[in-house]
Parts: C-alpha cells; structure tokens; sequence
C-alpha cells in the first residue's frame, strides 16, 4: 500500500481519489479552498455506495475504500506521501508554484506528478532542486471510468520515476502509455483532426454538421465530431485546440477555424449552454441519413488526417505505435488505433487523400507525415 497525496478536490482530482482508494492506496485530498477536500470525500463515498447499489463493488470493498480517503488541511500535511498527484487548474505558474512547495514539503524520494493535459512537464518542474523526480500522470475524465493513463516524461524526468508512475496506473487497473512531453501528448494531439478537418468539411460546404456527424458513425465511431464537441465543451475544445497550436509554433494542422472560433465567442458552448453547433432547446437532435457516397468522402478525409498525425507523432519518436493506437482507443474510444487503420486501408491510399487535399488546399495542413511516405513507397507498414 502506498501514501498517495492528491492536490485539487474538483471532479477530476476526486476522481483520481476514488481510483486509487477502490485499488487499496491510502489517499488524502487537499484543496486551497476551505471545504472543497471534506466536499470531495462526501462525493466519492456516495460515488461508491452507488457501485454498491449497482452491484458492482461488495458493501466490504466499499466500505475499505471510503476509509482510505481522508482530506486534509494542506500541502503540508502530505509529508508523508509516497506519489502526490496535482489536479489543480490549468495554468502554468499555479502549477510551478505549487510543485515549489510540494517539493518543500515532501520526502525527497517522493514522487510528483502532475494531471496536465495540455502543459509541457518539463516547464512545470522548471525551477526545482530535482526536476527529476516529476512526471505527467494524465488521466482520462471520468477516471474512475476511462482506463487510460498517459505518463508524459519531461525533459529531465528520471525512468525509474516515469516507471514508477506507470506501474502505480497499472496497479490501479489503468493501462499506461508513455509519450515526450509534447505539445497535447498522444490523444489531444493525434485526435486534433477528429474536429479541425471535420470543421473545414463543413465551412466548404461539403455538408453540414449531422450529415458529417452521421458519416463518421456510419465508419465506428461512437460520437460525430460535432456532437461530441457539444458534449465536451466548445470553449474547452477550443482552448485544447488553440494550445497545441500555439505551441507548435502555429502549425497549420492545428490551427482553429474560424466557425469554431465564431462559436465559442457566440457563447454557443455546447450541450452546458443549451446551444453549441447544435440547438438543444427542443433535446438532442434527431439523427440523420446520409448518403453513402458522402459518408464515404467524409470519412476517408477525416481518417486519412487521423493516420497521417499518428504517423508523424510516431516519426518524432514521441511514442511508441503500439502506444499510440492504444491511446487513441482508450482515451477517445475509436474503433480502432489509426496506425493500424492506416495498415488496413493502405498507405498508398491514405497519401492519395492526402496529395489531393494538399493540391486544393497548398497551406501545409496536408503534407504527409515521412512514415507515411515511406510505407506508401516500399509497401512497409505504419504500425510496424
């Protein structure tokens, strides 16, 4: 068993909580607003007297649970703590500051790791005694329910360490996928066309959003693009969005478009505000037929985008394929990993998309990742 110290008590870091309470860890939640940790505990005690209920956890199992929660003044009071986990608020010099005092407080050998989705870890620990000793720990929302756990290494983060923190998801029932330190990781990276090239679909013209919504079900999805940004959030997939862009130096593969720009600044926001690129007023919208021919072009360009930046993640040595085809299932639920799509499919075909993409549109946003040209020209494969 080990001492696990959680910094954040709002949905994701009582998720994270409950995670390691259910796995046997002892845990203790702290929250610099008074009241948030004890809010927390309630939370998750009534989270899993609802498993109980549903007759996935015995009364014993949950009972244990509960008792491994304890929520605590402050960050001192996690001194003892073999892992402490931050699920604060995403901005960077919050994040330095505390990982300042959490290395004050803690134990030398102890190790810190941070929840950041969108951050570079290496900035985080920038400025510590032992950068080494801090590591991404990235769970999926609700992480009591989503199996996948990226570790983003820094710059400086030591093996043993990000061995470490991917040994104590795997304890927790995760699987764990390592990946650099980059801009969005594995899944906000490679699932970044998902929505972009789905949004320039539909600023063409080519179809509106059910129709694009529906073609891309009709290929195994379990949500279209635009419904599941409603669903998201428009303003977090945006902000998501404009982080990676950002911090690829405004690559235009990731740039925001504009309807999604206009939406989010309509306060369209989504599902949370009763209108996002659809309207709730009356619930959730009707699905659609399409048209095959259509469901065909509309899932082959999106799919196509999806492979190539998997590829091209997979040419910068960020993570393994392996690691990425199971992150993108896991974390985003595809039907399938896009590297090994990509071998399916063919990379002949996935170039051909591509080129003609890259023949209307000559901005870089379709140049074809180097594995991808690879593959297409010698017959190798993406996953291989």
């Amino acid at each position: 068993m080990s001492v696990v110290g959680v910094v954040g008590a709002g949905a994701m870091g009582g998720g994270i909580a409950q995670v390691a309470a259910v796995a046997g860890e002892e845990v203790q939640v702290c929250d610099a607003q008074p009241g948030a940790a004890a809010a927390a505990t309630e939370r998750i005690a009534a989270q899993l007297q609802r498993e109980v209920d549903k007759g996935r956890m015995t009364p014993d199992a949950s009972a244990a649970a509960r008792a491994g929660v304890q929520a605590v003044d402050g960050v001192a009071e996690l001194a003892g703590s073999d892992l402490v986990i931050e699920a604060v608020v995403e901005s960077l010099g919050v994040k330095r500051d505390l990982f300042k005092e959490l290395e004050r407080a803690c134990r030398d050998d102890a190790v810190l790791a941070t929840n950041t989705s969108t951050l570079s870890v290496t900035d985080i620990a920038d400025g510590l005694e032992h950068p080494e000793r801090v590591c991404g720990m990235h769970f999926f929302n609700p992480a009591p329910l989503m199996r996948l756990v990226e570790v983003p290494v820094g710059a400086l983060t030591s093996d043993e360490v990000a061995d470490q923190v991917g040994g104590w998801a795997e304890l927790w029932g995760k699987t764990a996928v390592r990946c650099a330190s980059t801009p969005g990781f594995i899944v906000n990276r490679v699932a970044r066309p998902y929505y972009g090239e789905a949004q320039r679909i539909l600023e063409e013209g080519v179809a509106d959003c059910a129709h694009i919504d529906a073609a891309m079900t009709a290929a195994g999805f379990r949500m279209g693009p635009f419904a599941l940004a409603d669903l998201i959030g428009n303003d977090i997939n945006l902000a998501s969005a404009t982080s990676v862009w950002e911090q690829t130096d405004e690559d235009p593969r990731y740039e925001p478009t504009r309807a999604q720009r206009d939406l989010v600044a309509r306060g369209d926001l989504g599902r949370k505000t009763g209108r996002g690129w659809y309207d709730y007023a009356a619930g959730a919208p009707a699905p659609v037929e399409v048209d095959a021919d259509l469901a065909r072009a509309v899932s082959e360009r999106v799919n196509a985008m999806l492979v190539n930046e998997a590829a091209a993640l997979a040419d910068r040595g960020e993570a393994t394929p392996d690691d990425i085809d199971t992150a993108m299932r896991l974390g985003t639920n595809y039907p399938f990993g896009p590297l090994a799509y990509g071998d399916v499919w063919g990379a002949p075909r996935v170039l051909d998309v591509l080129t003609a993409l890259h023949d209307r549109h000559p901005t870089g946003r379709y140049r074809p990742a180097e594995r991808l040209v690879r593959a297409a020209a010698t017959g190798g494969r993406l996953h291989g």
